[in-house]
């Protein structure tokens, strides 16, 4: 996994935890590739960082410059239209948590 670069604090980090229906064939590879790379456009997008195990368990962190930037990323056709298929059909269970980060230090 590559770590997103980000900038000096403070900045906002949507964090999507799921459990997959494993299906084969479902079509959420698809659908998360197009969505992955669509979600690169948006302005104030600054990056993600994505791993699921082989259960099926998931964990996805977004990061914004602000929330007006995730709100417009949640009102976008094409991602509302996997939100949608994500209740129906790919997640067992979901939750979506919105924060400000006021600090950030690492290694990399």
């Amino acid at each position: 996994m590559n770590f997103t670069q980000t900038p000096e604090s403070p900045y906002y980090v949507a964090i999507f935890t799921t459990q997959r229906n494993i299906k084969p064939n479902d079509g959420y590879d698809k659908m998360s590739e197009k969505i992955g790379e669509l979600v690169k456009g948006q302005p104030g997008f600054i990056g993600m960082e994505s791993v699921r195990d082989e259960a099926g368990q998931g964990i996805t962190a977004c990061y914004w410059e602000d929330l007006k930037s995730i709100e417009a990323w949640k009102q976008n056709a094409s991602h509302q239209k996997a939100q949608t298929l994500g209740i129906q059909e790919w997640y067992k269970d979901y939750y979506l948590r919105i924060a400000k980060v006021e600090r950030d230090y690492g290694t990399v």
